[in-house]
């Protein structure tokens, strides 16, 4: 007789081997570090005979038998180790502390983020037991310090609550014919608008792929990025159809600065260009044309992107503070990526005419010279302002003083 003591029993009852008992077999063994003893009851006479075979197969040890009043035997079953899945299995959350709704913030505490991810757990979620033999998945981003700030979820939870609907919360009926100037003007800056948000839409959908699932909460934030700007897309184009004076040009300058942001290869350099430098730059753009706006509906969707853009900003500045304070090379390598861009577009001239001149006239609010010169006074100061708020995020991420305005003269005239 063995002297093991089982840590788990269970009773099967009359259930076959091949008729259900296995189904209370496993998880009960699933319960046990390996090694670990399981006392089976069960009232089925040939059971012993099919667990030899069994254990043999999945690699657990058959340790004893015996018989018991009432026609029952007891079978100890010692849990293997080959091809044991890692971990423990979690317990789940208390109802009694939690509220109806469940936020990421309150997932994540319950189960926190790792410091590295294994590429061999695949898509198996964050605390799952991952049993061995798997493919290796094709991950790059492993690490808590270049995968997810502290504040992700609740960046995400306020992503969530916070999406709106481009056809029922727009007014779209309200729209009134505008001075051809003025609809010339306004299709074309929501045509740049438009065109620098399908770059915000498909740089993220590059690293969406090369996130650990382990950091699910990052991916799922940039999917919800990644829908602002599909919504954002929408919005612009149709301002610049109905009511504006159609799509308009598209500069070889935008073309170059918005190539250079999707060829980035890596995840930090990405958030700090986009959303730092860029997305950052576009705030200031947008409370511009809110502030210039022809009419209420223009205002409504600008205010409504700069408050979806405002969460961009701040997860691409968590993201950059959190890496710059866990990696100290990370200054060194963001500003090489700053300089090497700037090289890149070297020559590629300033702010594309069409796009300069049609925030002037907006800020004019007509052709007439008087009020052109109002609207170029405006343009001016808004680039200035665009240079101050660069440098002030900067600052606040990290950088010193003579790097942050070094960085902010070296950014893309194309603002994004």
């Amino acid at each position: 007789m063995s002297s093991d003591s089982a840590a788990v029993a269970i009773d099967t009852g009359d259930l076959p081997f091949g008729g259900g008992m296995l189904a209370l077999v496993r998880p009960a063994l699933d319960l046990l570090e390996p090694g670990g003893v399981l006392a089976v009851l069960t009232r089925q006479a040939h059971a012993i005979d099919e667990f030899g075979t069994w254990c043999k197969v999945e690699h657990h040890e058959l340790l004893e038998s015996a018989n018991q009043p009432g026609g029952v035997t007891r079978i100890l079953l010692r849990k293997g180790s080959l091809g044991a899945p890692r971990g423990k299995l979690e317990d789940g959350l208390d109802l009694k502390s939690h509220n109806q709704r469940l936020e990421a913030s309150q997932m994540l505490a319950a189960v926190p983020l790792p410091l590295t991810a294994d590429p061999g757990t695949g898509f198996a979620p964050r605390g799952a037991r991952v049993e061995p033999g798997g493919p290796v998945y094709p991950y790059t981003i492993n690490d808590l310090a270049h995968a997810a700030p502290p504040d992700i979820a609740q960046l995400y939870d306020q992503a969530i609550s916070a999406q709106w609907n481009a056809d029922t919360d727009i007014e779209w009926g309200k729209i009134k014919p505008l001075p051809r100037p003025m609809q010339r003007a306004l299709g074309q800056v929501f045509t740049f608008l438009a065109e620098n948000e399908l770059s915000a839409l498909y740089v993220p959908s590059r690293f969406i792929a090369r996130l650990h699932p382990h950091y699910v909460e990052t991916a799922q934030f940039l999917a919800t990025q990644m829908m602002d700007e599909a919504r954002h897309i929408d919005v612009f184009l149709k301002r610049a159809r109905i009511g504006g004076g159609g799509v308009g040009i598209s500069h070889a300058t935008t073309s170059a600065s918005l190539h250079s942001l999707l060829v980035l290869e890596d995840f930090t350099e990405a958030a700090f260009l986009l959303s730092v430098l860029g997305e950052g730059t576009f705030l200031d753009l947008l409370r511009y044309i809110e502030t210039h706006a022809p009419d209420e509906v223009t205002a409504d969707i600008v205010r409504r992107a700069r408050a979806d853009e405002t969460r961009h900003v701040h997860f691409g500045m968590s993201h950059v503070k959190h890496a710059l304070a866990s990696d100290p090379t990370m200054y060194t390598r963001l500003e090489a990526a700053v300089r090497k861009r700037s090289a890149t577009l070297a020559g590629v001239g300033g702010v594309p005419y069409a796009v300069q001149d049609s925030l002037t006239i907006l800020a004019a609010g007509g052709n007439d010279p008087a009020s052109v010169a109002k609207g170029h006074n405006a343009f001016r100061e808004l680039m200035e302002v665009m240079h101050d708020n660069r440098v002030k995020r900067l600052l606040t991420a990290g950088f010193s003083p003579a790097q942050a305005q070094t960085l902010s003269d070296l950014h893309t005239p194309n603002f994004m």
